[in-house]
């Protein structure tokens, strides 16, 4: 087969989605050995080929990238157009793999897609109205013209299903894994004193104030360090002397952030699946994470649950998670464990084949 793979979303820094992309190319290069043509393509911004070849380094597909300004909207208006058809910038394939919100028109061969998430459906207050109008636009199209679409996660698998309406047979889960960076070999960061970490992007869907509140009633040896990128809507108060707010930082720094942290902590609301649980845990890192369902598969027997509206119960479990580390490490270890990259590619290849038979 050749295989066609937006990777627009790597063109961005990485972060959830991104990091889903580039994990599951490696998985479909692994899977297909050499058997399948994978094209990668991108129509992107003046600096995005730059950012997208780095994220791609070491995985054996073919890139094709075209600069285009005013990127966004071209996208927008090439999805809502029907043409010109996918074929014509990238010639004949078999499958067109769309990664996030663009939806490119084609002629022919298997059409499928990726969703991690139906939040901006359900709750449209925690992302942006741009965000809200595209991921909009594109379950609309996968309801109406996928012939499979992949979810992250179970429960994402099952909210397509009865919210868009998506046939259960053309949805299958393909579970996202650790980067090959986390693991729990390697340096554990010092910062001096014990801490508590959390990763993620400052947006009201990641509940950080609950964890800020949750931390001031713990003892005043213990701080709490954040990572992750500016987000948007209402910001947790991250000051303090026992509060360090450390913005984006590398896979390997977060791995050694991972490897000393007395716990990581995952309190959101709401999640497709949750890489950072099964991140710290591939690190050796103890972790705490909202009782939500939508982070059951992440999180397995081998975390601390906690309500994520009750400040006093997460810290609490923090207090378990510490006084359990020994047992919270082995069986996160082994968890972790559990998925793979490859796993992910040979679920793509089957959904590709599937849906080609039908």
């Amino acid at each position: 087969m050749r295989i066609v793979f937006d990777v627009s979303p790597l063109s961005h820094p990485l972060l959830g989605i991104g990091n889903y992309i580039r994990g599951s190319l490696s998985g479909l290069a692994a899977a297909s050995d050499g058997r399948h043509e994978i094209v990668a393509f991108a129509p992107t911004s003046i600096r995005g080929p730059e950012r997208i070849c780095a994220a791609l380094s070491g995985i054996d597909v073919e890139l094709r990238t075209w600069r285009l300004p005013l990127s966004h909207a071209l996208r927008t208006a090439w999805s809502g157009t029907g043409g010109p058809a996918a074929e014509r910038l990238l010639g004949p394939f078999d499958v067109l793999h769309f990664s996030d919100w663009m939806f490119p028109p084609q002629r022919g061969g298997v059409r499928a897609t990726t969703i991690h998430d139906l939040v901006p459906l359900h709750h449209p207050h925690w992302v942006t109205p741009r965000t809200q109008a595209m991921h909009t636009r594109k379950y609309r199209n996968t309801a109406r013209s996928c012939d499979v679409v992949f979810v992250n996660s179970a429960y994402t698998g099952r909210d397509v299903t009865e919210t868009l309406g998506v046939p259960a047979e053309r949805v299958l889960v393909a579970h996202p894994a650790a980067k090959e960076q986390f693991t729990a070999d390697g340096p554990a960061a010092d910062l001096g004193a014990h801490y508590v970490l959390t990763v993620a992007t400052l947006e009201p869907r990641k509940n950080l104030q609950a964890l800020v509140d949750a931390h001031r009633l713990l003892g005043d040896d213990v701080l709490l360090v954040v990572a992750g990128g500016e987000g948007w809507g209402d910001q947790p108060e991250l000051t303090g002397d026992r509060v360090r707010a450390l913005g984006y930082v590398s896979d390997e720094r977060l791995a050694s952030l991972y490897r000393g942290a007395a716990a990581a902590v995952y309190p959101s609301r709401f999640e497709g699946f949750g890489i950072p649980v099964i991140e710290a845990m591939a690190c050796g890192c103890p972790v705490v994470v909202s009782a939500h369902p939508s982070l059951d598969e992440a999180s397995g027997e081998a975390a601390v649950r906690a309500d994520p509206d009750d400040p006093a119960a997460i810290a609490a479990a923090i207090e378990r998670a510490i006084s359990e580390r020994e047992g919270l490490i082995a069986a996160g270890l082994e968890h972790a464990a559990s998925f793979t990259w490859r796993a992910v590619g040979e679920t793509f290849l089957r959904g590709y084949e599937e849906a080609a038979r039908r």
